[in-house]
């Protein structure tokens, strides 16, 4: 994210940004519409994407990792790559444009992006351990929402708070919160899911 944000300009964009908010609201408004209009910033929106979707194969990693642990065997490097083995990659890097894609439309809203997490929490162990398809896992994951809705809901709650906790404490401590929103998915994957369905 640094790397393209000083590529592109972005850091320089905040300044302008901020200085507009001195100015006043109206002025900060403006200042960040024509700002998102630029090609820069567009550039950036697509590399930051690219990287994001690229990067979420290591969510499985997490969730082979939890697994070796529940079943008491060694855990090595090569696990929190696995997501990165063979043709299911792309089945997963589908999946996290997919993801994103809906995620970013709804994002201008309050609710819709917890509704999107809470309808898609599962699809990642799902397709991960059971060979599911994309649209089979949301079934599912639907079908879990609508038996465990409560416990769910309450636990992407404290999992996001949790996790943005980290980044509250200047990005470092993200590197610490970050595995705690993957192990509470995979916690409450195997307390909902046989994977004998």
């Amino acid at each position: 994210m640094f790397f393209f944000a000083s590529r592109f300009g972005i850091f320089d964009q905040q300044q302008e940004l901020i200085d507009a908010y001195k100015i006043s609201m109206d002025a900060y408004i403006a200042k960040a519409a024509e700002l998102g209009k630029t090609e820069n910033s567009r550039y950036f929106s697509y590399a930051l994407l690219a990287t994001l979707i690229f990067l979420y194969p290591l969510n499985l990693g997490f969730f082979q990792i939890f697994r070796k642990l529940d079943l008491k065997e060694n855990i090595e490097i090569g696990d929190l790559f696995t997501g990165y083995n063979g043709t299911n990659f792309f089945r997963y890097i589908s999946y996290a444009l997919f993801w994103f894609v809906i995620y970013g439309v709804t994002i201008n809203t309050l609710i819709l992006p917890f509704v999107w997490v809470c309808i898609t929490i599962f699809v990642a162990p799902i397709m991960f351990f059971m060979n599911k398809t994309i649209f089979e896992s949301i079934s599912l994951n639907f079908k879990a929402l609508k038996m465990y809705f409560l416990e769910i809901v309450v636990c992407v709650m404290v999992a996001v708070i949790f996790k943005y906790i980290g980044f509250a404490l200047f990005f470092v401590g993200a590197l610490f919160t970050f595995p705690f929103w993957n192990a509470m998915i995979y916690s409450l994957y195997k307390t909902i899911f046989s994977e004998k369905e």
